[in-house]
């Protein structure tokens, strides 16, 4: 089997319109132009954003017009705040449709305690779970990785920045807590850069957990001007901390190697969110699409 069809690329139409804030970065753009540039860059295959159709037909009709595939899509957990049933019952509708639409993973984050939308909390005001917090997360998620596994499915956790699994040392935390079985790990090039850590060393602590990828490059000077501010996450994303891969300060050639060499099957996601008018996005997704062809097949 080649390198090619092991690692499949796609792409999150964040890039197009951002689903925290459509109203300042992305709004008006279609659904239809998303896909149609996402298939033109080359991808082969997406995640779902808030302006995709949630009725499987419909949805599968449009991708397989463009012969694109679904690889996940976000589920926010209130594990730490909510009852366990509440997030139950809204994620077995969430897999559900993605089951429908051919993915094998569904990525997770815990959204307790944080304020999704709420942009100017700075970078520094960020959850710290309590030890409570932390056995409700993972009884959750073991809960969550079970009802997936009934679909042969798997959930993949995102280390997000601003949320109470930010740090290295946080995502190491979760992964040693939680049974392998259960809850694998989704590696996310820029979060763990903007929060002090090596994505490349996450993937080599837990080879056989990393089951999904989001690359996303860093500009370093805005990531600094943020850190000294002290920014919201997003007002940083508004002021361009994130860009495609290629075209910031990681250096993904030696992510790419080690994901050969630990045999990595599954997909490599380009999810840079910015701001549309600034980054088009077309432009961008070729950008990121030419770079990763040439790192991939080197």
């Amino acid at each position: 089997m080649s390198e090619e069809s092991k690692i499949k690329v796609g792409i999150s139409p964040i890039g197009w319109t951002n689903d925290d804030i459509p109203d300042e970065l992305g709004g008006d753009i279609s659904f239809e132009q998303c896909i149609d540039e996402m298939a033109l860059a080359g991808y082969e295959g997406c995640e779902v954003g808030i302006k995709f159709p949630r009725d499987p037909k419909i949805l599968k009709r449009e991708l397989d017009l463009r012969h694109l595939s679904v690889a996940s899509a976000w589920f926010g957990c209130y594990l730490t705040t909510k009852p366990l049933k509440e997030t139950v019952d809204r994620f077995v509708r969430h897999r559900d449709f993605l089951y429908e639409m051919g993915a094998k993973v569904i990525v997770v984050a815990e959204e307790g305690i944080f304020d999704r939308e709420a942009s100017q909390v700075p970078l520094s005001h960020r959850p710290v779970f309590s030890s409570s917090d932390w056995k409700k997360l993972v009884e959750g998620l073991h809960t969550l990785g079970k009802i997936a596994a009934e679909k042969n499915m798997r959930i993949v956790y995102h280390h997000h920045m601003g949320t109470g699994v930010q740090t290295f040392e946080e995502t190491v935390k979760l992964m040693e807590m939680t049974d392998p079985n259960l809850v694998s790990l989704l590696v996310d090039t820029g979060h763990m850069t903007l929060a002090g850590g090596d994505p490349l060393e996450l993937i080599k602590r837990f080879p056989d957990r990393v089951k999904h990828l989001h690359f996303k490059d860093v500009r370093k000077n805005i990531m600094e001007l943020a850190i000294e501010k002290d920014m919201s996450f997003l007002d940083a994303v508004k002021l361009g901390i994130f860009t495609v891969p290629g075209d910031g300060m990681i250096d993904f050639i030696p992510i790419i190697k080690e994901l050969k060499r630990i045999n990595y099957e599954g997909w490599i996601i380009v999810e840079a969110e910015q701001d549309p008018k600034k980054a088009p996005p077309l432009e961008y997704a070729i950008k990121a699409r030419t770079y990763l062809s040439q790192i991939i097949n080197a």
